[in-house]
Order: structure tokens, then sequence, then C-alpha cells
């Protein structure tokens, strides 16, 4: 897989396209490309999807596979600081569905700063940092019916990790 197999898909950000996003995630991961496979994991929650999608139903939004990526990636593998990518990502978000994109994003900062405390944030970003509470929030208005469950269920299995990222 590569860069075309997103571009196959034109302007359309619909079911087929939060899959592919999946998809090449997985494959990047499996290349050793930790850093890109979150990325693709980011395009995956910015996909106009609906909960009637059979897709969603089986593969929720990757909160999971967001946790496992974090506290997986080998210590020689280059990821960057996750937590500062979300924070970024979510305050400077613009439409569509920004509002949901933004929640999502915060969602995937929240396990960032609970699996990965040691990772600083951006002392230059000054943003207001939701609590967990105001992202689940924000999740119940904008996100998939029971999407704060997925999420609110990955987060409460987050230890913090102890590798060396």
């Amino acid at each position: 897989m590569d860069w075309r197999d997103f571009n196959s898909h034109g302007d359309s950000r619909d079911i087929d396209f939060y899959l592919t996003a999946l998809e090449y995630g997985h494959y990047l991961w499996q290349q050793g490309y930790a850093a890109r496979a979150i990325l693709c994991l980011d395009r995956a929650m910015g996909a106009d999807v609906r909960a009637t999608d059979i897709a969603v139903q089986t593969w929720p939004m990757p909160y999971a596979a967001m946790a496992w990526f974090l506290t997986h990636t080998p210590a020689d593998v280059f990821i960057g600081n996750p937590r500062v990518h979300f924070q970024h990502y979510a305050d400077r978000l613009k439409a569509p569905r920004r509002d949901e994109r933004r929640w999502r994003a915060w969602a995937c900062w929240a396990l960032a700063r609970r699996l990965l405390p040691h990772l600083p944030a951006d002392p230059r970003h000054a943003v207001t940092e939701p609590t967990e509470n105001e992202i689940a929030t924000g999740l119940d208005h904008h996100g998939l019916p029971g999407e704060t469950t997925v999420w609110r269920s990955v987060l409460q299995g987050c230890e913090p990790f102890s590798g060396a990222i």
C-alpha cells in the first residue's frame, strides 16, 4: 500500500476511506512506521461515517489501536511526541466535522497523556487542555452513539508505559 490508496478516494471521506485508513495504518505499522501509522488512525477518525455503517460496528473508532501503537512502538522507531501531536491537532482543526474530529483528537491526547506521562506538553502552545469528563461530554455530543463508552473502556485500561519512547 501507499499514498495512492488514499488518493483513490478523491475528496470522499466516507466509510470506504475509513476502512482504507485503518488498513493503511496497519500496513504502515507492520512496515515499522509507527508515527505514520498513527497519522492514518487520525485520518480514519476524521472520516464521515455513521453508526449504521456495518464496518463501524465491526471496527469502531480505533482508540484501542491507538493505545496499542502508543505502547508497543519499539524504542528505536520514530513516534515523535504524540501528546504534542494531538494537542496541536485538536486545537487547529477546521471544517468539515470540526467538533467531531476535535473531540476525537482530544480523546487520543488523553490516551497519550495517560500512557506516556513522561512526554511533555508543548509549552509554547497556549491551549486549555480539557479534562477527561469534558472530552467525554464532547464525544457524547459530537461522536457516534456509544463512542464515548468505547473510548472510556480503552482509557480505563491504560497504565503508564514503562518502555523507552
